[in-house]
């Protein structure tokens, strides 16, 4: 794990270095969405120069096993989905073990509000906002999409006033039952203890309610999986589990499975996992053209 995060460390200086903002996007850093505990929690937005809007929006969250990571790997990213037409920000959320579960769902959804009452501001439209993450941040993406509406998860970082649901979610490599992660994973052992304040054998509550796979309803948002079939750290398994329990419940939900891929999908070009997360996006914020 330390190896993973030393290269997510890395990569996030090289994407920062390498950024080049395209002459038709507006990149703004560093705007700050809340202060809980003193800790000025920002996001990085892009949007499109061109037109008024609103666009529908993307909220990005980096992974990073809940201890480490920074929105700034994500950067890049937002500049091409405001090439498409969103307006995208990555998200700061409070890192384990400092701040344990829930902090970071809180955080995240309070980015879903701020985003929400300075639409205008920023030319989104409210009503059509998607999520998306990789590995811990799949997982918080995933929350977002399974929980709207239950105020245990809100916090208190305000605009309470407004909604933290999103339309839709990608969720990268993401957990969707820390219950079962234990025996699949290198680092579960490491990771979650701190993320949930014990193990199985002490905070299996913890471990349920943490858990996207268990708030599953009819009314959780349409999702799509992403998902090597030889991750070593997130298995494969836990995406089959989420997308048959959403199917089940009726909601649409996909997952597209790399054979032989790892982690992070290393070997899996990058313009086709972005190609298929894109038409998603499409699909669910975009309106229908007209015939």
């Amino acid at each position: 794990m330390r190896h993973l995060i030393a290269s997510l460390l890395l990569l996030t200086s090289i994407h920062a270095a390498e950024l080049v903002v395209p002459d038709n996007v507006t990149f703004t850093r560093d705007i700050e969405f809340a202060n809980p505990d003193n800790q000025h929690l920002q996001v990085n937005l892009a949007q499109p120069k061109d037109g008024q809007g609103p666009f529908p929006a993307i909220v990005c969250i980096h992974g990073g096993g809940f201890r480490a990571g920074k929105r700034e790997g994500y950067d890049k990213l937002l500049l091409t989905l405001a090439q498409h037409g969103y307006v995208a920000i990555t998200v700061t959320y409070r890192l384990a073990p400092a701040y344990p579960f829930p902090a970071a769902v809180y955080d995240c959804k309070a980015a879903v509000r701020w985003l929400r009452v300075n639409a205008a501001k920023y030319h989104v439209d409210p009503a059509r906002i998607g999520a998306m993450g990789g590995s811990a941040g799949g997982h918080l993406a995933q929350f977002l999409g399974v929980t709207a509406g239950v105020p245990q998860f809100e916090g208190n970082e305000g605009n309470l006033d407004q909604s933290s649901a999103v339309n839709c979610v990608v969720n990268f490599f993401g957990p969707s039952d820390f219950t079962k992660s234990y025996d699949k994973s290198v680092d579960a052992k490491d990771v979650l203890p701190l993320f949930l304040g014990g193990d199985l054998t002490t905070k299996r509550k913890e471990h349920i309610i943490a858990s996207p796979l268990y708030w599953v309803t009819p009314n959780a948002a349409p999702t799509l999986c992403l998902h090597g079939t030889a991750d070593e750290y997130v298995a494969y398994e836990q995406a089959t589990w989420l997308v048959d329990k959403l199917k089940a419940a009726t909601v649409e939900a996909e997952l597209v499975g790399f054979e032989g891929a790892g982690h992070g999908l290393k070997g899996v070009p990058p313009e086709k996992t972005e190609g298929l997360m894109l038409t998603f996006f499409d699909r669910h914020l975009k309106p229908a053209p007209v015939k």
